[in-house]
């Protein structure tokens, strides 16, 4: 029996890095997977490959931060799969390298926008059918970076420890209702975001030597966590914070 056998799951940011592995995995699963972001090209070549391997996936291009976009897509799943019952928020930025005071307020509302108030306008759109069906599952992609301090990621920081607090506030205001909200908290993941620094041997370095697993992990990775707490395996984990980081946030090295 497959993990997400009849389930439906929408991703954001799902045309890349861990998005695309969730979307892949989730697919593989038997899950009918709804990708997002705001690349068409790259969607439609994550629905492809879904389709090759005799998955049901589509595309909704459009962005987090675009209340429109979030009723969109959950009319747009409706319409194709007729429920919800996963949803990974998974769509997010950075701006790293600037101490606070070297911040603009732009850059600043741009990753709020984004990384924590997309996650709101998202699961608000959702809830409602998650409601209807008495059951639902969503998973939050937050960061280390909110549990412990890294150098240079204030604003970053900040959203994710935001996401980690809503997640716990949206997993108490929706227990009683069948619906479960967990954040997954990954270190270094060998990602399209983190490119700059992957082919930046003596930066890669550095930072590694403080993990201990000493090498990036990868989205397949944490994609395996994440369809963890999507499937019924999980269904008295609520709340949770569940970090994958190689050992950083313990190793004492």
């Amino acid at each position: 029996m497959k993990r997400l056998e009849g389930k439906v799951a929408v991703i954001t940011g799902g045309n890349a890095g861990i998005g695309e592995a969730v979307a892949k995995r989730f697919a593989l699963e038997g899950a009918s997977v709804v990708v997002t972001g705001r690349r068409q090209q790259e969607l439609d070549r994550v629905v492809k490959i879904v389709r090759q391997s005799n998955g049901r996936a589509l595309a909704v291009s459009g962005s987090v931060t675009d209340e429109v976009h979030a009723q969109d897509v959950v009319r747009k799943t409706l319409d194709s799969f007729g429920r919800i019952d996963v949803l990974v928020n998974n769509a997010g930025i950075g701006d790293f390298g600037k101490r606070l005071h070297e911040i603009d307020d732009a850059t600043w509302d741009k990753i709020f926008d984004i990384n924590l108030t997309g996650v709101f306008r998202m699961t608000r759109a959702v809830v409602p059918q998650m409601l209807t069906q008495g059951c639902g599952s969503i998973v939050n992609i937050s960061s280390v970076a909110s549990v412990v301090g890294i150098p240079g990621l204030s604003a970053y920081s900040a959203s994710k420890g935001g996401l980690d607090a809503l997640t716990r506030a949206v997993a108490i205001d929706y227990a009683k209702d069948g619906i479960r909200c967990n954040v997954v908290n990954p270190a270094l993941i060998d990602t399209p975001m983190a490119a700059p620094l992957m082919a930046n041997p003596e930066m890669l370095q550095s930072i590694l030597a403080q993990y201990a697993i000493r090498r990036a992990g990868t989205p397949e990775e944490v994609a395996g966590m994440v369809l963890y707490l999507a499937s019924d395996e999980a269904t008295w984990v609520t709340g949770g914070t569940f970090t994958i980081d190689g050992g950083m946030t313990v190793y004492k090295g």
